[in-house]
């Protein structure tokens, strides 16, 4: 089922590109007269036929395609360029095969890639994941919406993501050196500091990083900023490992402040127990808000007496130090209760962050957290909550900060790291941080402009803000460039 969030209008100039059996073509000048709901709906078809069983690469671009047909109905120019078809066609993709000896002096075969989904505003940014579930499809949908992420940080960065379908949990500090020896042994012929600089993601932390870009600079006999997040040692930024936990926070405050409200004295459940979850439990804490949960991939904890700063050091300890699963938190914490197999959206909350994975947040889950009372949800992961989910959360009239917008604090800060390493200079924890308050204070405002609907309660449609907004301003680079 197609969920069409405003009814309206639009017609695509080619007829070969979008077969339309009695609809009319449209010429300069002419009225749009074919339902929106339809064209939206063959365009889908398009999408779903050039790439069959990609569900996560098709859900992402149905849900901004619905919201940017709305804006382009009446813009010609957008319609001609085919704009939006050619957002949704990566650059290119890029598969190759990552061969690897473990310990026992096996030969091991993974897969990896390398999406260059859209470079009109700058050099293709996005991260790196290693972890089983990766597939091109869901790789080619998180470089869709970075290009619309990206976007919204208003910094010169095109949409990329990359990985393979590795697995570094149970792996010897030796197997992941080697892997991500051979993963980057591929990828350096596809990315350079004005080319595509990758970061990273789900698996590829500081350690993974150095591994990489040590393999990087081995082959090439050049030191450049070709990868981000690195160690402060060799080209890093301070605030990198909080930026999208802490993003979140702020683009939680900023919704909640546009209603004169704020974290102090609130609950909130978070999902996931890596950088992002735990920096956004830091900073809900730092704000007055209580946090009641944790999770990893098989279960959550829930804490009534609340996760302080002091747990959430020792959480981060528990996954970076000694790579231990959510489940141990109940041994050190007594009070708490774990929760095997399940995600922690039933608990009674204010405020709801998913910071793990995609689709992790469905339709009766959503449903649970606006009937019990949660207020407003802010996105760390990519796209963690379903079409049916959102569409929960927008019926209710909720605040809810999609993670295009809500975690651009990740990449925003990638993109200064950038910076730094041009000018080879590091600014200091103050400064980032009030760039990276301002950014996402930023990127706010723009999802309220184009976001905010008409009636008397003033609601922001986030959702449709930040499509319009990251959609915008690529649009309009690549009219500029022509048909290329």
């Amino acid at each position: 089922m197609v969920w069409n969030r405003a009814a309206s209008t639009a017609v695509w100039h080619h007829s070969n590109a979008y077969p339309k059996p009695g609809a009319r073509e449209f010429k300069k000048g002419a009225p749009m007269a074919v339902s929106d709901h339809v064209d939206l709906e063959k365009f889908m078809e398009g999408v779903k036929k050039r790439n069959p069983g990609q569900t996560e690469f098709i859900q992402a671009v149905q849900e901004v395609a619905q919201d940017i047909f709305d804006f382009i109905e009446d813009k010609e120019e957008y319609h001609e360029a085919q704009i939006l078809r050619r957002i949704a066609e990566p650059d290119r993709v890029v598969s190759f095969r990552v061969c690897w000896e473990d310990d026992d002096h096996n030969i091991r075969v993974q897969r990896g890639w390398r999406v260059q989904n859209n470079n009109a505003i700058g050099p293709y940014k996005g991260g790196i994941r290693f972890h089983p579930s990766v597939t091109e499809s869901v790789l080619k949908f998180l470089a869709f919406e970075q290009t619309f992420k990206n976007s919204l940080t208003g910094l010169p960065m095109g949409g990329a993501k990359g990985g393979a379908n590795f697995n570094p949990k149970g792996k010897s500090e030796s197997e992941v050196m080697r892997f991500c020896q051979s993963y980057m042994t591929e990828l350096y012929r596809h990315i350079g500091p004005s080319t595509d600089v990758p970061a990273g993601d789900m698996g590829v932390n500081g350690r993974e990083i150095g591994y990489m870009f040590g393999q990087y600079k081995r082959i090439t006999n050049r030191w450049e900023g070709v990868l981000t997040g690195k160690a402060l040692e060799y080209g890093g930024s301070v605030m990198r490992p909080e930026a999208t936990g802490y993003g979140a926070v702020y683009f939680l405050c900023n919704m909640l402040a546009d209603k004169a409200d704020a974290i102090e004295g609130k609950t909130a459940v978070i999902s996931g127990a890596g950088n992002v979850a735990t920096h956004a439990a830091e900073k809900v804490c730092q704000m007055g808000g209580k946090v009641l949960t944790l999770s990893d991939s098989d279960g959550f904890v829930h804490d009534p007496d609340g996760i302080d700063l002091d747990k959430i050091e020792w959480v981060k300890w528990l996954k970076n130090e000694k790579r231990g699963r959510i489940s141990e938190y109940v041994e050190e914490f007594t009070n708490a209760e774990y929760h095997e197999g399940q995600r922690p959206w039933n608990v009674p909350c204010d405020l709801a962050l998913p910071c793990a994975t995609q689709n992790e947040l469905n339709e009766d889950e959503a449903r649970t957290l606006v009937d019990n009372g949660c207020m407003a949800v802010s996105e760390g992961a990519n796209m963690p909550t379903t079409h049916d989910g959102v569409k929960v959360f927008h019926d209710a009239k909720i605040m809810y900060g999609p993670g295009k917008a809500a975690n651009a604090g990740g990449v925003a800060v990638s993109g200064l790291e950038m910076s730094q390493n041009s000018e080879r200079i590091s600014w200091n924890k103050e400064r980032l941080t009030d760039m990276l308050t301002s950014l996402m204070a930023d990127i706010h405002d723009k999802c309220v402009e184009y976001g905010r609907e008409n009636g008397d309660d003033g609601y922001i449609d986030y959702v449709k803000g930040a499509n319009i907004a990251g959609f915008k301003k690529v649009a309009d680079a690549m009219l500029a460039f022509g048909a290329v």
